[in-house]
């Protein structure tokens, strides 16, 4: 009896020393190793590059490894599902990598780094023969950036001497009703990108490009401060929804209201 009270508790050491989850990782992860040759995506991008990889096996090369109870495609598969789509994840936040079981500090601020890449190479690549000398223009250029956004974001679109575009960059964010701004963080960058001339912007989350109160104070401070500077502020608009547009066009524009000249 002693002897069997031993064995039963050796056993019971034995069973709480096995990592059981680590174990289960490992069956996980070789679940893509099993797979035949053809269908592993590391293979495959190895052998017919990026582009022969569909959206969830690229994520799934980004995110690395997955976790003991799901494997990095499934992680992968969450990710875009909760995403809506791949181009959906250039909008979240680091908070929303964090919410995913299996992603943790260091693997979302690696992500968030990687898509905010993607970001600027795209944006970069619009940018590069785009003349802004319009507010429709702006609007077409900006809308695609902010549509999802929930809160306020200001925009600074610097400018060359015929409008074109030199960089937009993204400077300030509030909340879901204001945004807090000051005229050093709108020409911080126009004078290191020696433009000649700004565009400023910042969306209204809830669709409504109407300007408010504080819209029109940072709209003067930012404007007196441009004369100062002699960096031209050509206009501020407000990006908005057309269907939530008084006149359905989507934004709203200082200088067409004649609110930049007074």
């Amino acid at each position: 009896m002693v002897v069997q009270g031993k064995r039963k508790v050796l056993r019971k050491n034995i069973l709480t020393a096995i990592d059981f989850p680590f174990f289960l990782k490992l069956f996980k992860d070789s679940v893509l190793k099993n797979l035949p040759p053809d269908e592993r995506p590391q293979e495959r991008l190895e052998r017919l590059g990026a582009s022969s990889l569909a959206d969830r096996e690229l994520l799934a090369m980004i995110i690395r490894s997955g976790t003991a109870k799901k494997d990095v495609l499934s992680l992968a598969d969450e990710m875009l599902k909760k995403a809506g789509s791949l181009p959906g994840l250039l909008r979240w936040e680091i908070s929303d990598f964090l919410q995913l079981t299996g992603i943790g500090k260091v693997k979302a601020l690696q992500l968030s780094a990687q898509f905010e890449i993607a970001k600027r190479m795209i944006r970069g690549e619009r940018s590069q023969q785009i003349i802004l000398d319009e507010p429709k223009k702006v609007w077409e250029f900006l809308y695609p950036e902010v549509r999802s956004d929930s809160v306020e974001k200001v925009w600074v679109l610097c400018l060359d001497r015929k409008n074109k575009l030199i960089q937009a960059l993204p400077v300030t964010s509030g909340t879901a009703t204001s945004s807090l701004i000051h005229p050093r963080e709108v020409f911080r960058p126009a004078i290191r990108l020696g433009a000649t001339a700004i565009i400023l912007s910042h969306n209204h989350p809830s669709g409504d490009p109407t300007p408010s109160s504080a819209d029109l104070q940072v709209t003067r401070k930012i404007f007196n401060a441009s004369t100062s500077l002699d960096i031209e502020m050509h206009d501020h608009i407000i990006i908005g929804e057309p269907e939530n547009c008084p006149d359905n066009i989507g934004y709203y524009s200082f200088s067409d209201s004649g609110l930049l000249s007074q």
